[in-house]
């Protein structure tokens, strides 16, 4: 369990003035976080441009598209790598919550230059059936039948898997493959991971062939460029839902809540109806 995720035992209990002490001593600190983010970030923009000569082709709501085409007229392109993988029957839960924030900002990144895409193996209408459950509206690809998640180290064949060979998060994929192989049998059979696969429709093996990850791409002069990418705890970031639990009392609370710890959003049990705010009360997501 990362420091991230690790449950608060016990909690202090101080005066406001003690309270107000410590709060500015961790100010200090997180003032130095963002000024170390700050500077990755520039360090991001800074990595080495690799061009892309492949011949990707997705299926688009719009129809056969090339990578240029998933630019739509910007300069930037940001992928994710959605698990959904031929054999699925739904989307990741994980990649699911991840991806209930896209629809929100994806606007505001084509205003800047920068189109969001979510890509995946599964053919294109088995897409389209999970995004309309979902209700969302950002622009998802098929890569069904292409190299383009397995070239950017997404997704992995039977043979890598059986062999260990590839990568994943830079290293070799047989560590990914291994750590997750421990996390099933630590669970066991029956366990929560196996409840994971299930969700889609598949066993352990088929599940784990398919992996999150993003990917950065530029255009420039008709030619595309792969910039960036990450995998894995680099995701973290991405995810609106953790930046709001690592500032709640408890954090991430990841232990002891039902499994798996994300749901599809139309698969939690119901909340009270006098569990929300005043808004709630007067019907403000009405």
């Amino acid at each position: 369990m990362s420091a991230a995720t690790t449950p608060l035992v016990a909690h202090r209990i101080a005066s406001r003035q003690e309270w107000l002490k410590e709060r500015v001593a961790l100010l200090a600190r997180e003032k130095e976080l963002t000024r170390r983010s700050d500077e990755l970030a520039r360090q991001r923009q800074e990595l080495p441009w690799v061009r892309i000569d492949k011949d990707y082709r997705f299926e688009t709501d719009e129809g056969n598209a090339s990578l240029v085409d998933l630019f739509r007229g910007r300069s930037q392109l940001l992928v994710y790598h959605f698990m959904f993988g031929p054999d699925y029957t739904a989307g990741c839960p994980n990649c699911s919550a991840i991806a209930d924030g896209f629809n929100g900002f994806a606007v505001h990144l084509a205003n800047h230059d920068v189109m969001l895409w979510a890509v995946s193996r599964a053919p294109l209408e088995k897409l389209r059936a999970y995004k309309r459950r979902m209700g969302w509206s950002f622009p998802w690809a098929s890569s069904f039948g292409g190299d383009f998640n397995f070239d950017f180290n997404a997704s992995f064949t039977k043979e890598q898997q059986q062999s260990g060979s590839g990568e994943y998060n830079f290293e070799p994929v047989e560590k990914f493959l291994g750590q997750a192989a421990e996390l099933r049998r630590e669970a066991g059979k029956e366990g929560p991971l196996a409840g994971l696969a299930a969700s889609v429709g598949t066993d352990w093996p088929t599940y784990t062939r398919e992996a999150p990850g993003m990917s950065a791409l530029a255009l420039e002069d008709g030619v595309v460029y792969h910039t960036y990418s990450a995998y894995a705890r680099g995701l973290d970031g991405l995810w609106g839902m953790y930046q709001w639990l690592d500032r709640a009392p408890k954090g991430r609370n990841e232990t002891g809540l039902p499994a798996p710890l994300w749901r599809r959003r139309d698969e939690y049990e119901p909340l009270p109806e006098n569990a929300g705010s005043c808004c709630h009360a007067a019907g403000a997501h009405t």
